[in-house]
C-alpha cells in the first residue's frame, strides 16, 4: 500500500514566523523585529523542523496550511519559496488545499506576491486595521491607507482571488462615524475582499497601549460606542453579502477560512516555528518561545505537552464550537463522546436558553422549537438526525455579545 492510498486523516499545518519591521503599539505576540541573519537562521530551522517533523504525519492528507506570525511577508520571498516546497515534498497535499498567508502593506512588492501566488499560495490576509492614517500611526503600524491600496490592487493582479482584510474597532481616539468610514473604504474597493475579520482591541497588559491606558494617557471610546461599532459591523457587512461564521469573521459564501475552522472544530492541525501550537488526536503541545534555542534545535523544542482527559475534549468541544455561528451538533457530540450533550450540559443549555443566550437552531426545514422543548427534552423518536431535522446549540445574538459568560459555564467540575 502506497503513502497515497494510506492517507486519509486530514492535517492542517501552521508555520510561525515571528519577524515584523516594527512592533504594533497594541501587540502582545510572541513576535519582533530581526536581523536579515536572524531571519534567515530561522528560516533554515523551521525548514528543518518541518522536513524532520514529516514522518510522524505519513497518514495524514494536508487539507490546510497557514503562514501567520509576526508579518511573514518581512522574510526573503525565496525562503518562503523554499518552504513551500518542502511542504509539496514531505507532506501529502489534499486536492484542494486553502494555503493562506499573512502581509502587511509596506513589506510586499507587486513582484513578491507574483512570486507567493507562483509559489502556491491562494489566499491573503491583508492587516489594514484602519483607513485612518493617524490611527495607523498610533497604533504603530508602518504603513497608510495608500499603501493598503496599493498592496490590495497587486494582490489581485498577482491572481489572489481570496483575500481577507483585518480592521479594528474601539482603537484610541476613534469615533463610531470614523470606524464606518474604514468599513465603506474596504467595501468600496474595486472587486472587495472575499473575507473580513473585524476584531475590537483589547489592551494585552505588558504592551504599550496598555501601560499608557493605566498612566491615563489614552481615550478609548466608551462601552456604549464600542458595542454600537459591534453592532453597526454585523449590519453594515450583512447589507454587502458577508455572513458571520465566527464572533469577528465575516465571508462571502464558500470563503470562510477553512484552517481557522477546522480549529474551532478541534481538527488536528500541527504547528512549526517558535511558540507554535497543535492539536494531534487530542494531544495539545506547543514549542517554546526561545528565538535561540529554537534555531540551535529547532527538532527538541516541543514542550507543555497535553493529552486532554474526556472532560478536557467535552470542555474544548463546547467553547470552542460555540465560537462559530453555526453552533455545536449534538449528534457528533454524542457520537464522539457516548453521552448526549443534554445529560452532559443539560442545566446549562437550559439555563442559557432561558436567558436568552442559547438556542437550538434548526439547520433544516423544520424549525428548532418543533426538536426541542427548551426544558430539556427531546420531542419524538429519531428527530436528532440528519437532513431537515437536524439542529445545532448555538449563541443567540445576545449570546453573541456575552460569549465569554456563556462559554465560561461549559467548564466542567472534577
Amino acid at each position: 500500500m502506497d503513502m497515497e492510498e494510506r492517507a486519509v486523516k486530514e492535517l492542517g499545518l501552521y508555520f510561525h514566523i515571528p519577524f515584523c519591521e516594527r512592533k504594533c503599539s497594541y501587540c502582545d505576540f510572541l513576535s519582533a523585529p530581526g536581523s536579515e541573519q536572524v531571519k534567515r537562521r530561522y528560516m533554515e530551522a523551521l525548514l528543518a523542523e518541518t522536513a524532520g517533523c514529516a514522518s510522524l504525519y505519513w497518514d495524514y492528507t494536508v487539507d490546510t496550511v497557514f503562514l501567520g506570525g509576526g508579518t511573514p511577508s518581512v522574510v526573503p520571498v525565496e525562503t518562503i519559496e523554499r518552504l513551500m516546497d518542502t511542504v509539496r515534498g514531505h507532506y501529502r497535499l489534499g486536492r484542494d488545499p486553502e494555503v493562506s498567508m499573512e502581509v502587511n502593506p509596506g513589506t510586499v512588492s507587486c513582484e513578491m506576491l507574483a512570486r507567493l501566488r507562483q509559489a502556491g499560495i491562494n489566499r491573503l490576509s491583508i492587516g489594514l486595521q484602519s483607513a485612518d492614517d493617524g490611527l495607523l500611526a498610533a497604533l504603530g503600524r508602518i504603513h497608510t491607507w495608500e499603501q493598503f491600496q496599493e498592496t490590495f490592487r497587486w494582490a489581485r493582479r498577482a491572481g489572489f482571488e481570496n483575500i481577507n482584510v483585518d480592521v479594528m474597532s474601539a482603537l484610541p481616539g476613534q469615533t463610531l462615524l470614523g470606524y464606518l468610514e474604514t468599513l465603506e473604504r474596504v467595501l468600496g474597493l474595486d472587486n472587495p475582499p472575499e473575507h473580513i475579520s473585524a476584531y475590537s482591541l483589547i489592551l494585552e497588559e505588558g504592551t504599550p497601549l496598555y501601560e499608557k491606558y493605566g498612566q491615563g494617557f489614552l481615550e478609548l471610546p466608551d462601552e456604549d460606542t464600542d458595542r454600537l461599532m459591534y453592532q453597526e459591523t454585523k449590519r453594515t457587512l450583512a447589507d454587502r453579502g458577508y455572513h458571520r461564521y465566527e464572533i469577528s469573521n465575516y465571508a462571502r459564501e464558500g470563503c470562510e477560512c477553512r484552517h481557522n475552522c477546522g480549529c474551532w472544530r478541534r481538527k488536528n492541525y500541527v504547528g512549526f516555528g517558535i511558540g507554535a501550537a497543535s492539536l494531534v488526536e487530542n494531544v495539545r503541545f506547543r514549542n517554546g518561545g526561545n528565538l535561540g534555542i529554537y534555531m540551535e534545535k529547532p527538532l527538541e523544542c516541543r514542550e507543555e505537552i497535553q493529552r486532554l482527559s474526556r472532560q478536557e475534549q467535552m470542555e474544548e468541544t463546547m467553547f470552542l464550537g460555540l465560537r462559530m455561528v453555526e453552533g455545536v451538533d449534538p449528534q457528533v457530540f454524542e457520537r464522539q463522546f457516548g453521552q448526549s450533550l443534554q445529560e452532559v450540559y443539560g442545566s446549562v443549555v437550559n439555563r442559557n436558553i432561558r436567558d436568552g443566550l442559547l438556542e437550538w437552531r434548526s439547520c433544516g426545514e423544520r424549525p428548532a422549537e418543533d426538536v426541542w422543548t427548551g426544558e430539556g427534552n427531546l420531542l419524538g423518536e429519531g428527530t436528532v438526525s440528519a437532513g431537515k431535522n437536524c439542529f445545532r446549540l448555538a449563541l443567540t445574538e445576545r449570546g453573541l455579545d456575552l460569549s465569554s459568560y456563556v462559554m465560561s459555564q461549559f467548564l466542567l467540575e472534577e
